[in-house]
């Protein structure tokens, strides 16, 4: 997501290169083409440059959509691009029956570790189908929306959401705010983890966020990839989820759920409602 120039070539296409060990001890890289989504999120690299990510705020930001919805206990609950399924825990850990997906083949193995009869997990592309009039509610948490090549593919993913709700039931957004994120943006940084450098670039155009990875590994070649993200605004949601039987009920701007602001909010949290 996240100023470099964007990489040549076709910019939602990356290159991983895996690092092979040789009993002479030397990394050769060996480098595998696809989706930037699809390679960079279930790669090592990733879950190491975002095994900080704070389960204590994914706790209140929870407890804060309870107190909101106010869901029935019998409620049947999705999280939409769950990742290791630190929402769909806690939310599970509520008495919620909860299902998480996700196209990372490694975060849902991480995921199922604590899977059980109230929360199951499974791998699966978002722009498939993933059900019918089958959940209350659908939570789509931290920009987990927005990475394909073709707006068409988009489209995809908010009308099987559409379909998967039952009828009335809600969609729950968390998405980056423009604005904040363009004021907050932040050109250059190094980090260091475990030993392996990482150096981020971050840049933006009139359609995307763009974040470069760039991972030194001993004296094997630098490993890279590159997020890219919609800019999507509200008004562009609006439109999106009205084309697709959604009407955003509510908004706000941060984990507190205070009302959103378009230059100040953290974030855009959009709830729309599929209707009954």
């Amino acid at each position: 997501m996240s100023m470099a120039t964007p990489l040549a070539g076709n910019s939602f296409v990356v290159q991983k290169m895996i690092m092979k060990s040789t009993t002479a001890n030397k990394k050769k890289p060996i480098i595998e083409k696809g989706p930037w989504f699809k390679t960079w999120f279930d790669s090592s690299f990733y879950h190491q440059l975002y095994s900080n990510r704070n389960e204590e705020e994914a706790g209140h930001f929870i407890q804060e959509l309870i107190a909101e919805f106010k869901p029935s206990q019998d409620s049947v609950m999705l999280d939409l691009g769950c990742g290791s399924g630190r929402h769909s825990r806690i939310l599970a850990d509520k008495g919620f029956r909860v299902t998480g997906i996700d196209l990372a083949l490694s975060s849902i193995m991480l995921a199922k570790r604590s899977s059980h009869d109230g929360l199951q997990f499974h791998q699966h592309d978002m722009r498939k189908p993933f059900g019918e009039n089958r959940y209350d509610y659908v939570f789509n948490f931290f920009t987990s929306f927005g990475y394909f090549k073709e707006d068409a593919e988009n489209h995809l993913v908010v009308d099987n959401i559409f379909r998967s709700l039952k009828p009335g039931g809600l969609l729950m957004m968390d998405y980056l705010n423009v604005q904040f994120a363009d004021d907050l943006l932040i050109p250059f940084e190094t980090r260091e983890i475990d030993g392996i450098e990482y150096k981020l670039s971050r840049w933006t155009d009139e359609t995307h966020f763009y974040k470069k990875i760039t991972i030194d590994i001993n004296e094997g070649e630098p490993v890279e990839f590159t997020e890219q993200v919609l800019r999507y605004g509200l008004s562009d949601f609006h439109d999106l989820f009205f084309q697709h039987g959604l009407t955003i009920e509510k908004v706000f701007g941060d984990y507190d759920l205070h009302a959103y602001d378009r230059k100040s909010s953290p974030r855009l949290i959009m709830v729309a409602r599929k209707a009954s």
